[in-house]
Formats: structure tokens, sequence, C-alpha cells
């Protein structure tokens, strides 16, 4: 008897070892299975401009990592006492625009030189819905609670989202690309909307695969939706998968990506980390 469908997923013709050197930008979903392959013991830079959710977004990012362009007072924005900007995550939010400079510039650095010795990017997309700041006419990455006022919102077609990735795939040809759709719902448009968005994610990487030979693709997406379909798998807000799911997406990913040869260690790193973090807890180091 069959209880789930299960998704057919085609492994790497070269799987990838701890010699290989991975970024992960994109999604909330990125951020967790990225923690997951550090703790594996992996070479992994992590978000370096923090969560991002859509294709233009980590295009402009990838860009900025490619050029090294430092950001200046130009880039920063002030809001609610704090100082950030259109590019970063809120976690990179500071008190005064020379400490948020410092460690913006800081983290651009050691990420740029991460991506140029990066041979795979691993790249999940979490909706096609942008937001706009209307006096910079930037897309931005985050809106830092600022008044909708000051936004548009749009949605990027498929094109517009082929048109932002292919470029930087194009400027990079030697490194693998990984692309994935976040399974992370985005319940604000209504289920509808949330598919559509995702629709839209999905058929653009699939024209990158097509263009590129150096794109592949991962469908962390379909897993959660047909094998895991179940509200046992998400949290409790029913949009964010589980920890069970995550660790079971990240056993595909591994089946997907890594050598067989390296699930001894992957297990061995993993265990070594959990214990010295529950030590940590336990006698307060």
């Amino acid at each position: 008897m069959k209880l789930t469908t299960p998704v057919s997923i085609e492994p790497l013709q070269r799987p990838l070892g701890f010699d290989s050197k991975f970024l992960f930008v994109g999604s909330c979903f990125a951020d967790s299975v990225g923690a997951i392959m550090q703790e594996a013991g992996f070479s992994v830079t992590l978000n370096p401009f923090g969560v991002l959710y859509n294709p233009a977004s980590i295009a402009q990012s990838f860009g900025r990592l490619d050029s090294r362009e430092p950001f200046t007072g130009a880039d920063v924005v002030f809001h609610e006492g704090l100082c950030t900007s259109f590019w970063h995550h809120s976690r990179f939010s500071r008190p005064s625009e020379e400490a948020f400079l410092a460690d913006a510039n800081g983290a651009l650095a050691a990420a740029a030189d991460a991506f140029s010795a990066a041979d795979v990017c691993v790249v999940t997309l979490g909706t096609s819905w942008v937001f706009r700041h209307k006096e910079r006419d930037m897309i931005v990455s985050n809106c830092h609670k600022i008044p909708a006022a000051e936004f548009s919102r749009e949605r990027l077609s498929v094109a517009q989202s082929v048109d932002y990735l292919a470029p930087v795939i194009t400027a990079n040809p030697r490194k693998l690309w990984i692309f994935t759709v976040s399974p992370i719902r985005h319940m604000a448009d209504g289920a509808h909307g949330n598919q559509i968005s995702k629709a839209s994610l999905l058929l653009a990487v699939e024209q990158l695969r097509e263009r590129f030979p150096n794109v592949e693709y991962f469908p962390a997406y379909e897993i959660m939706m047909d094998e895991l379909r179940d509200y046992r798998f998400y949290e409790e807000n029913l949009t964010h998968p589980s920890h069970l799911a995550v660790e079971y997406i990240f056993d595909c990913f591994r089946e997907f990506a890594l050598d067989a040869s390296c699930s001894d260690a992957i297990a061995q790193n993993r265990k070594a980390a959990k214990a010295s973090r529950h030590r940590k807890f336990q006698f307060g180091n």
C-alpha cells in the first residue's frame, strides 16, 4: 500500500564532497539546509546579506558580490532609530551609520571572497512578489517595517525572473548552480496567489536549466507538496516546514548532491556538533 507519492530525483552526475565550497543564498529554507550542511562539516557561506526572497534581490546581491562595491552612506536607510539598507535583512540593523557600514562592508568583503572561491551556489527562491521603493526606484530585499505607502508591490513575470538571474550565471560559468523553490507557503495573497507565485518561479528555473548546462534543480517544493503532504510536517503556523520535514528534505538533498562516501562523516560530524551544543547548554560554557 502506497501512502505517499515519491518524487523521483536524478542525482548529480558528479556528486559533491567535502572539497567543494558552497554558497547558500535565498529564503529561510536556504538558511535551514545551509545550517545543516555547516553542521555536517562542509565549507558553507550562508546568506551574506541575510535572508532574501525574490529573484531580483538575489540577483542584485550576487552582482554586488561580483563587483565588491562597498556600501556607502547613500545606501543607508534610517528608521525607528536604526540604520540599515534595502540590500540587507533586518539582522544587519545597527544604532549608527558607522556601525552598520562597518558590519555590512566587513560581511561583503568576506562573502565576495567566498563567492569567488565557491564551486557550488545553492539558490532558494521564495516568492515572485517584490516591493519597489518609489523614491529610490529599487526592488528591496526587506522593507524594514517602513510605511507601505513608500513602496509599490509587483509580481515578477517568468521572463523578468529569468532576465535577473541569467546574467549572474553567464558571468560565473564555472560554478554549479543548484536552484530550488522554497516549500514555505506565502499566504498573504491566499492559497491561489501563493501557487501562482511559486509556479512563476518554477517556470523561471526550468528556463534557466534548459539554457545553461551548469544549472540543476532540486525539487524541495515538490517533496514538501507530494511526499510530505500532511500538516504534521509543518510548524504551528502551518506555512513553514517542521524540523522533521527539513531533515527529510536534507536527506533527499544529500542523496541528490553529495557523494555517498561522505555519509558516515556527515553523521559523525552532526553528532559531534549536537553533543558540543548540549555540553555548552548543560555547563553554560
